[in-house]
């Protein structure tokens, strides 16, 4: 997952906590050496999608010494704490464990130097590319936390570390395995994502979609092949593949609402091997990204009609029509419920300071925590913030001068860790707390 641009101006934050967060923050500051320590060991020592057998055990070991019921095992690498404390409601807290094939580059101290061979049958470097170290190491100060307060809240705790986000499969598996069949169905489902786009420890939130629905496809444009000197006896596939990308621009200029953002990008694009010779075939690979369910539809229709289209007007032979393969682990648009979200970030706000609490916009990337609300719409109500990893200063500065920056899936991306563990920690926990108040305990 990637992070999105900031929509609102540097702001200072010195704002004194409220004096009702002292005791958590007080308690996560307490934690933090340890959680550090966690940190930097999580981040040299990566792991790729469905095999965070190592960072699995890291989490499970945290949750059961703060007291919880741990299963291992869950969609194949997951794992579940659960801890019960009283009457209430049920708040899910999720972090994802997996890291990306990106060999890194940071020259921290505690730099990856892992390598790992993935889904895809890609060996390269491993790094935390996208934070989900932070992410961890958050959700284990979070999970300390409420454990040591549980005269504050009364209802029923569901941490979940999840496997294989960057690849959009993990939420689905532990879905099939039973998550909520075998453990106490939420209420509420939290998660936290860092962002090389907000001050370091400023909170992001987004009511409604903040995430899109994000779909590879890959398309294979057959043709008959020949001497570059002897066009009119062969079927250019390349001449076709051409206008297949010209004209897949149309669906987001031509035919996709312009209320409603779409993205339609050809990032691969094969064919041939010589100078004077025609090939047979040419492969393409697209992202598709979109919000509303009949936004992907018309996007994902539109595409395999134009190739279709397209193939048909190039004369193409029946035996020889292009094939158009959507990658089933795509990713759903992850929605906020916008009166749950709007609710926390007046509690952020009331927690933290008005000043660590910034709404930003949608972001086009993807992401899988969606999946978990989807499993009982009319039930679960769904919130994903935003940390800030990136320094004020360099913000500023870049602001100034016009740097790019590297962001999040960058091999240079190291965020300013110990904030973003830390406002993810006790923004986890106080959430939860609010959620859960032992002066409303209900039966569940």
């Amino acid at each position: 997952m990637i992070a999105r641009p900031i929509l609102f101006a540097s702001a200072a934050l010195a704002t004194a906590a409220p004096a009702h967060a002292d005791s958590l923050s007080a308690q996560v500051a307490a934690e933090m050496p340890g959680l550090m320590a966690i940190y930097r060991d999580l981040h040299e020592h990566p792991e790729l999608s469905f095999q965070e057998v190592r960072s699995a055990k890291v989490m499970a070991d945290a949750a059961r010494a703060a007291g919880f019921e741990v299963t291992e095992g869950v969609g194949r690498t997951g794992v579940v704490a659960v801890m019960r404390n009283g009457k209430g409601p049920t708040v899910l807290i999720r972090a994802d464990m997996d890291g990306l094939p990106v060999p890194e580059q940071t020259g921290l101290a505690y730099a990856s130097k892992a390598r790992g061979t993935s889904t895809a049958g890609v060996e390269s470097g491993i790094m935390h590319a996208c934070g989900h170290d932070t992410h961890m190491a958050g959700w284990i100060g979070a999970a300390r936390v409420l454990a040591a307060h549980r005269d504050k809240w009364s209802g029923t705790l569901v941490m979940i570390g999840q496997p294989a986000e960057e690849i959009n499969a993990g939420a689905a598996a532990m879905l099939a395995d039973g998550l909520f069949a075998r453990f106490p169905k939420p209420d509420y489902a939290l998660a936290f994502h860092d962002t090389a786009d907000l001050p370091s420890g400023v909170i992001g939130v987004k009511p409604g979609f903040a995430l899109a629905n994000v779909d590879s496809v890959d398309i294979t444009v057959k043709g008959l092949g020949g001497h570059g000197a002897y066009p009119h006896t062969t079927k250019d596939p390349i001449v076709l593949a051409s206008s297949i990308v010209m004209r897949l621009q149309t669906l987001v200029s031509r035919e996709a609402n312009p209320l409603e953002p779409s993205v339609v990008t050809v990032g691969s694009f094969h064919g041939g091997a010589k100078h004077n010779i025609i090939p047979d075939e040419v492969k393409m690979q697209l992202t598709v990204r979109s919000y509303s369910d009949a936004s992907r539809k018309t996007l994902l229709d539109g595409i395999r009609r134009i190739v279709a289209g397209e193939a048909m007007t190039a004369g193409i032979p029946a035996d020889r029509q292009p094939v158009v393969t959507m990658d089933p682990n795509f990713a759903r648009a992850t929605w906020n419920t916008p009166a749950f979200a709007t609710r926390m970030a007046d509690h952020f706000r009331s927690h933290f300071g008005a000043a660590r609490v910034a709404e930003v916009p949608p972001s086009m990337a993807g992401e899988d925590f969606g999946e978990f609300a989807r499993a009982d719409a009319n039930r679960i109500q769904s919130l994903i913030f935003w940390v800030g990893g990136r320094p004020q200063a360099v913000l500023d500065q870049a602001a100034r001068d016009g740097t790019t920056l590297h962001g999040l899936h960058s091999p240079f991306w190291a965020p300013e860790a110990d904030k973003v563990v830390a406002a993810g920690a006790e923004a986890l926990a106080s959430a939860a707390i609010e959620l859960m108040p032992k002066s409303s305990a209900r039966s569940n």
